[in-house]
């Protein structure tokens, strides 16, 4: 596989995992494609890593990947003064 076509992967696996992970959680959350699919490749490197240092394996999973993305887009919301159920306000921070 190609560079290009390993980076369309990754891409297109970000935005399945950060899809899901912002579903996981009650509310519309403000972002972007391109800040879905970076929340999903984080979510599933984060789960990646925690498998290999607990199992001394590879992988993961998916659903090990959506839990870690929900986790990420969970601290998003907070630092943008939301909670658990509700996102933060239009205007940002009150």
């Amino acid at each position: 596989m190609s560079l290009i076509g390993y980076i369309l992967a990754l891409a297109a696996t970000g935005l399945i995992v950060g899809a899901l992970a912002r579903l996981a959680l009650p509310g519309r959350d403000p972002m972007s494609i391109l800040q879905t699919i970076l929340v999903g490749v984080a979510g599933s490197f984060a789960a990646g890593l925690l498998y290999a240092a607990v199992f001394h394996r590879d992988g993961g999973g998916i659903l090990l990947s959506v839990l870690f993305s929900a986790a990420i887009v969970y601290a998003i919301r907070r630092s943008r003064g939301g909670t658990l159920t509700r996102p933060a306000p239009r205007g940002g921070l009150r």
